[in-house]
């Protein structure tokens, strides 16, 4: 009996491109792996406006959706619109309860109206003045995960994270996080699968942990 394979659809995180997937590998017997990008959000698009329309281009059914960050959020509003086998997020929230105060603060005063997205474009100017090994090694890491640097998307995707209004998490979703995640600290989020050691890039210097996992949480397990 021929195994039915198991599409596997992967979101990155804000602004960034699907390259963050590239040490994920999983049994090919059994999965295919498919690639989702940003696109350029509509002139006022909602966040569910935007999934729906994302949404068309997964061309299979009773699919498995992972999402990192602000790419987590919007797997869960993509599920909306697709047949789910398994919804995964990573390093990301599943209610507006589990945001940082932070974020909250930000969203009170719509201090994220102020943020300087338009400077997104000229990592290579910070590049320049950039002193020391930790902001180097972040701003290549910048540089070759991040593909969109559209001031417009940033402004767009930057609210539609803070102003998340999901207010119960979703039935059976996996959460996977990271207890050493500094964007949405573990403190503050509840039923997830933690990874020791894992930062909000787990998903890139954790990628043996992902591969070795997988498979058995989507099998299941």
């Amino acid at each position: 009996m021929v195994q039915q394979i198991i599409h596997v659809y992967l979101m990155p995180g804000m602004a960034a491109s699907p390259k963050i997937f590239e040490h994920i590998i999983l049994p090919k017997n059994q999965f295919k792996l498919h690639y989702l990008e940003w696109s350029i959000p509509l002139s006022n698009e909602s966040l569910t406006d935007y999934a729906e329309r994302l949404s068309r281009n997964i061309s299979h059914d009773n699919i498995v959706l992972l999402g990192v960050s602000f790419g987590g959020v919007l797997v869960q509003e993509m599920r909306k619109f697709v047949s789910i086998r398994k919804l995964i997020i990573v390093s990301s929230v599943k209610s507006m309860h589990e945001l940082p105060k932070k974020m909250l603060i930000v969203k009170a005063t719509k201090a994220y109206l102020l943020a300087p997205t338009q400077l997104a474009s000229k990592i290579d100017v910070f590049e320049k003045y950039a002193f020391g090994k930790n902001i180097q090694k972040r701003l290549e890491l910048y540089k070759k995960y991040l593909s969109v640097n559209d001031s417009g998307y940033l402004s767009w995707a930057i609210k539609q994270m803070v102003c998340w209004e999901q207010k119960v998490a979703i039935p059976d979703i996996i959460h996977i996080h990271g207890d050493s995640d500094p964007v949405f600290p573990i403190k503050h989020i509840k039923d997830c699968i933690v990874i020791k050691g894992g930062t909000h890039i787990a998903i890139i210097n954790k990628y043996k942990w992902f591969n070795e996992n997988l498979p058995r949480l989507i099998l299941g397990g």
